[in-house]
């Protein structure tokens, strides 16, 4: 049945989504610490550096460029970026809070109150233009010092600090922030363990024991965050993040459904199962035997999980996963974090990544059917390379078909019954690239000019996506 409208509940919260560590810039300012993208280099090579055993996490300027010292300067220029997303008409605007501005080795006693000063005026700031602030607690950005001397999560001591960083969080926007987010994107882990618990293990088998430790004590140091935000914000509401992609079957043959299937367990319920549910899922018992993983649980462990579990789940989609079990190097396809093997019925982005809108509709059921809470959209986009006319206009198009069709499936989504709160477009505003540490992948409706060399000068202007998504939030969904 073909719709031409949408009926998004009257409360939707539409809006926009950055990182800290991808746009703010001033690294050494403010009495912020090191932390883990400032010794990132820019490039497509960053992956690999990052990943690649004994990497020492130093900075190494005569081979590198670190496009994340600068970012695009929001640090400086919130203001100006935030009446940009007031005049879009934003209702939310999911961020994150650098851990080591607050507390700049992770480890201390006492916050850094420039660091909370800061943060301050960004939240006054959103809510002058009635913008609901979004903050991710930890997204990719983990202190460096944490990371050196303890190993990042493998280290148990590392959820007490997230604790006492949480705490401290809670207790001073207490009147400012209604919603958080633990951490970004927590089971992307279990493939890349370098962005989100601190540490690339040398081999395969260490990476699983390694990354599901780490996990478990996130796991608990979520819990514990849930527990204090509901003490300290009795009506705040906290939430996961996922990396959520279905997994597809190259065909029907039982083989590869049944490995499609298993992949999809591993990937997408896991941590939803903890995070959510409150406990390990039946399959991980058999997942960790065959996989030679023994985690190791502190008394209380299982029973905090259980108790505290989180309120609602955000989650990033931009693409789905096709799968086969016996696949060659051909037929893999790129991706966000993993892949598979390529789609014949999808298109890719410009970085190789699927493009397949129908599969939003797909996630947001499953995801509601196995958990009944709350869903939200705080990723989705797409990086595109961006041509500024000789007028100055940037006629995005592309980007403009990729979201239109992205909301429509949200909007199948709430019509099939699914409880979502709200879509906040990833990288709202132009900013360094995750996964490649380039400024020419844009995903923003404002580009900035800053190019992968460094060069700009940091001028703010607006796409012709920046118009249309205006008018999508004008008219809350029903004008695409």
């Amino acid at each position: 049945m073909n719709k031409t409208t949408y009926q998004f509940p009257d409360s939707f919260l539409w809006g926009g989504a950055t990182a800290a560590n991808q746009l703010e810039g001033a690294y050494l300012e403010g009495g912020k610490g090191m932390n883990l993208a400032d010794v990132m280099p820019g490039g497509k090579v960053r992956l690999n550096v990052i990943s690649t055993p004994g990497f020492n996490f130093e900075i190494d300027k005569e081979k590198y460029t670190y496009p994340n010292h600068e970012g695009i300067d929001f640090y400086h220029h919130y203001k100006e970026d935030i009446a940009l997303f007031a005049e879009m008409g934003f209702k939310a605007y999911r961020m994150s809070i650098a851990w080591s501005r607050i507390f700049p080795n992770g480890n201390e006693l006492e916050p850094n109150e420039e660091g909370l000063a800061f943060y301050d005026k960004v939240f006054d700031e959103c809510l002058k233009h009635n913008i609901e602030p979004v903050v991710t607690i930890s997204h990719y950005e983990m202190p460096l010092h944490l990371i050196k001397e303890y190993g990042g999560w493998r280290n148990r001591e590392v959820v007490t600090f997230f604790e006492r960083y949480a705490t401290t969080l809670f207790n001073r926007y207490k009147n400012k922030v209604k919603y958080w987010l633990t951490f970004n994107e927590i089971n992307g882990a279990v493939f890349h363990p370098i962005f989100s618990l601190g540490f690339s293990p040398d081999t395969e088998d260490v990476r699983l024991q390694e990354s599901f430790q780490g996990l478990h004590h996130q796991f608990v140091a979520s819990s514990l965050a849930v527990k204090a935000c509901h003490e300290i914000i009795p009506k705040g509401k906290i939430g996961c993040m996922l990396i959520y992609a279905p997994v597809y079957s190259i065909d029907c043959k039982p083989e590869n459904v049944l490995y499609a299937f298993q992949e999809e367990q591993f990937f997408n319920y896991i941590c939803g199962d903890v995070q959510v549910r409150g406990e390990y899922p039946a399959f991980s018992k058999r997942f960790f035997k065959e996989n030679g993983i023994t985690i190791h649980m502190e008394n209380g462990d299982l029973e905090t999980i259980k108790q505290y579990p989180v309120d609602f789940i955000s989650l990033s989609y931009y693409m789905s996963r096709t799968e086969k079990k016996e696949k060659t190097a051909e037929e893999k396809a790129a991706g966000n974090i993993f892949s598979g093997v390529k789609n014949p019925f999808l298109e890719a982005s410009d970085w190789g990544w699927e493009i397949d809108p129908i599969g939003l509709r797909i996630a947001l059921n499953q995801l509601y059917d196995r958990y009944r809470v709350p869903l939200f959209v705080v990723e989705n986009g797409l990086g595109a390379y961006d041509n500024v006319e000789e007028d100055g206009s940037i006629n995005d198009d592309y980007r403009i078909d990729y979201l239109r069709k992205h909301i429509e499936a949200m909007g199948e989504a709430v019509e099939d019954g699914v409880d979502l709160m709200g879509y906040t477009s990833w990288g709202c505003i132009d900013l360094v690239s995750a996964s490649t540490g380039e400024m020419s992948k844009r995903y923003g409706f404002i580009y900035v000019d800053k190019q992968d060399d460094g060069s700009g000068t940091l001028e703010r202007k607006k796409k012709k996506s920046f118009y249309w998504y205006k008018n999508v939030i004008a008219s809350n969904g029903q004008n695409l």
